[in-house]
């Protein structure tokens, strides 16, 4: 390729005679000066009107096409109520019910009430009031109405004539406070309804759905009803009088739908409003916001291109002036810039009216670079997303070769490669962390920091996952796993050494099989999820490779203390919390010794807290009330620390239910030893025992033997002796009968009998009747 090399020329000064020189100096002058300041006039004059015009129209469409959204979603509300108003557990069953004795009628009320406050993101709760004689309600747990204000407020729902309605209630079911109610006459379809749903709108998440009307950061959007009281509220314009202003403009105008620009505080803002058509009622939306503060940049860039074109007028008249000669040049610096051939050589001469246009360039390349930067940027979050998906089951139906176009997509190289999952679990006490146990997120951002760190030296292609649970996982694209067998360990083991060191915590590592199908992937979380249980329950360091763990299953057998189970379970019918504590402390040693595998330790201590749960509904203790309705399992399932688990099962379990049982025992004991004394009267003669008593009146041995010592002052089976004996006396001086009938009269063997009577009374059975005949 031949190049053409430029000639030096000789450098002239201005020649203000030549006319030819002069008639071109002021063309160029006016061609490229002049358009620059017309240009920035014009777009200066009838830009930013046509953007604010452009926009405005934009806004109005989102605005129509979000207030669409918000009438869908209260429609579905609406239909979704109705559909549940036609329920059948919802009959007229419900006036006559006792909702006491038919505790389990009463769960499924709750359970579906529930299920119904879940059915949509915008119900903040769910009450249903049943007007029968003694009138209850609902919320969602079963109540009565004692309030007759409250009574009133929800009496007047079913007199006022609509079967569906919206309202604003302010009774204690919004807790003091107003509450937007979408209320249901049960049942659906009678004119003489006896109760009625109740369903609360949850002010935050409406004022999030509302809020979608208005795509800035600044202005304000509302939702006013037929009375023009405010329904929701959302202002983003840092001035509590703006919202009242918006709404008085907008109440001046006739047309709902009608859009306007109104000027508050110096801006100048959009304003765009229309109607919802609810049941029994119309709602008004209205949105504000700001048009000023959008069009600004362009007013900046016109005045900005009304400054450089005055700049290049004055540096073209300077540059002409001492250096006429190069009248020229700026065309050919032009094409070295579009070209780049002669770039380095003309870089060192002197700058001219040309500048602004390489400026513009060099500004496009930046702005092109920077894209590209903030592309690259979101890549990490794109892929961690996709595995989120894909691990969930959202990309079950997708074929292999789909997913693995969207992985490319996504900047993997996928050909020839496998797929391999690394799992880093922290362990540990936190009393010795540098972090506290309530900073689990923070603890795993700083985990993730180390491994991001360390895994770039090791791996060309790897994608962590936050699981914000004190774990990370991290899924590793490469050519063969084989090969960089070392490398993995040796990244394990920085790990390891840098989270030791940091945050003062143990590491468990867990290295998955290896796979080539993306659909495979799930299978690998799956995998290491289970198999990073089967750790040492020790706290220690610890590497699990699943390819080579041992697979005899006999390391893993289990030898339960039922033993110390049992101990703790009488310890938790007497309240003893200390003794308990003690008790499982040493259940969890037994544990411990037998097997030190998470999974081992985890199954023996889920089992011992099913056993005191299945204590706790022998009690008559229901424990989803008990534990206002968490997942325990779950939650036990998750600590991972011997202490931890003790706290837990001590803070969280036994003493909530040893309060409640003390608070219950003297009432409704009282009760129980009552219908014991009764059954003892009654069948004093059959085979009676503490434990069948107990099991009759639905307690414990333990319970019924404390509560009896308490009440009557003596034990249960010094009264059951007493009451025999007294019926015994009474037969050997009223009847004939034989010693023997007498003692299965009373309910004991011969020979027993003979004993426990000299015993109590001081001397035999026939020597009491001979000398009680005798007197």
């Amino acid at each position: 390729m031949i190049r053409l090399r430029r000639k030096p020329q000789q450098k002239t000064g201005p020649d203000w005679k030549s006319n030819y020189f002069r008639k071109s100096f002021i063309l160029i002058l006016l061609i490229t000066s002049i358009p620059g300041i017309i240009f920035g006039i014009g777009f200066y004059g009838f830009g930013v009107v046509k953007v604010e015009e452009g926009l405005r129209e934009i806004h109005e469409n989102q605005i129509d096409q979000r207030a669409e959204n918000i009438d869908d979603q209260f429609n579905y509300l609406e239909i979704s109520l109705s559909h549940w108003a036609f329920e059948p557990r919802f009959n007229d069953s419900l006036v006559n019910l006792d909702y006491v004795e038919n505790f389990q009628e009463t769960r499924d009320i709750v359970q579906t009430l529930l299920v119904l406050k879940g059915s949509h993101p915008l119900i903040d709760e769910v009450f249903l009031f049943v007007d029968a004689e003694e009138p209850v309600l609902f919320n969602p747990h079963y109540h009565r109405v004692t309030d007759q204000n409250d009574y009133s407020t929800y009496r007047s729902v079913l007199t006022d004539g609509e079967q569906v309605n919206w309202s604003i209630f302010n009774t204690s079911l919004s807790n003091g406070g107003e509450a937007l109610t979408l209320t249901h006459n049960i049942p659906g379809v009678s004119r003489d309804p006896f109760g009625t749903i109740l369903v609360t709108i949850d002010q935050q998440s409406f004022g999030q759905l509302l809020q979608t009307l208005t795509p800035y950061d600044q202005g304000a959007t509302f939702m006013m009803n037929d009375e023009e009281e405010l329904l929701v509220s959302r202002n983003n314009a840092d001035d509590h009088g703006f919202v009242s202003a918006v709404k008085e403009e907008v109440l001046s105008h006739s047309e709902p739908d009608e859009s306007f620009t109104m000027d508050w505080d110096g801006d100048t803002y959009s304003v765009s409003s229309g109607n919802l058509n609810r049941i029994n009622s119309e709602w008004r939306y209205v949105s504000a916001a700001p048009i000023s503060s959008i069009t600004s940049p362009i007013v900046f860039i016109s005045n900005l291109i009304l400054i450089i074109s005055l700049s290049v007028l004055i540096i073209a008249f300077l540059m002409t002036w001492f250096a006429s000669s190069r009248i020229y040049r700026p065309v050919r610096k032009l094409m070295n810039v579009l070209a780049g051939d002669e770039k380095d050589e003309w870089m060192d001469e002197k700058r001219d009216e040309f500048e602004a246009i390489e400026d513009s360039w060099t500004k496009l390349s930046n702005e092109s670079e920077s894209l590209q930067k903030r592309l690259a940027a979101q890549i990490p979050l794109l892929k961690q997303s996709f595995l989120q998906q894909l691990t969930r089951g959202y990309l079950y139906d997708y074929s292999e070769e789909e997913l693995r176009a969207r992985m490319e997509s996504y900047s993997w190289k996928l050909n020839k490669h496998e797929f391999f999952i690394m799992d880093i679990q922290s362990t540990g006490d936190f009393k010795s962390a540098v972090v506290s146990s309530n900073d689990e997120s923070l603890v795993t951002f700083a985990m993730a920091n180390i491994i991001e760190d360390i895994a770039g030296k090791y791996f060309n292609q790897y994608t962590m996952v936050n699981y914000h649970d004190l774990s990370i996982g991290m899924l590793i694209v490469t050519p063969d796993v084989s090969k960089i067998k070392n490398e993995l360990y040796q990244c394990a083991q920085e790990i390891t050494t840098r989270v030791n060191e940091s945050l003062h915590l143990k590491v468990t590592v867990t290295l998955s099989e290896t796979v080539k199908q993306v659909k495979r992937i799930p299978h690998l979380f799956e995998e290491v999820s289970q198999g990073k249980r089967f750790r040492n329950f020790e706290n220690q360091n610890q590497i699990i490779d699943m390819q080579e763990m041992n697979k005899e299953t006999d390391s893993y057998k289990v030898s339960y203390p039922f033993d110390i189970e049992k101990e703790i379970i009488q310890a938790v019918r007497r309240g003893r919390i200390a003794e308990t504590e003690q008790l499982i402390r040493d259940f969890l040693h037994e544990l411990t010794e037998v097997g030190k595998r998470e999974i081992t330790i985890h199954s023996g201590m889920l089992q011992l807290f099913g056993t005191i749960q299945h204590e706790i509904l022998h009690s008559g203790i229901q424990p989803a009330d008990l534990f206002q309705g968490r997942n325990m399992f779950d939650e036990l399932t998750r600590i991972r620390e011997p202490e931890q688990m003790v706290n837990w099962i001590v803070d969280e379990v036994i003493s909530p239910y040893v309060e409640i049982l003390q608070g219950r025992m003297d009432i409704e004991m009282k009760r129980l030893v009552e219908e014991v004394i009764e059954d003892i009267q009654q069948n004093f003669m059959e085979d009676i025992s503490l434990d069948s008593c107990a099991d009759s009146v639905g307690t414990t041995p333990h319970t019924l033997s404390k509560a009896f010592k308490k009440i009557i002052g003596i034990n249960f089976i010094d009264y059951l002796t007493t009451i025999r004996m007294d019926k015994a006396k009474e037969l050997l001086l009223q009847s004939t009968l034989k010693v023997n009938e007498i003692s299965e009269a009373v309910g004991y063997r011969h020979s027993y009998f003979n004993r426990i009577f000299k015993k109590h009374v001081g001397v035999t059975p026939g020597q009491y009747r001979k000398m009680k005949s005798g007197a």
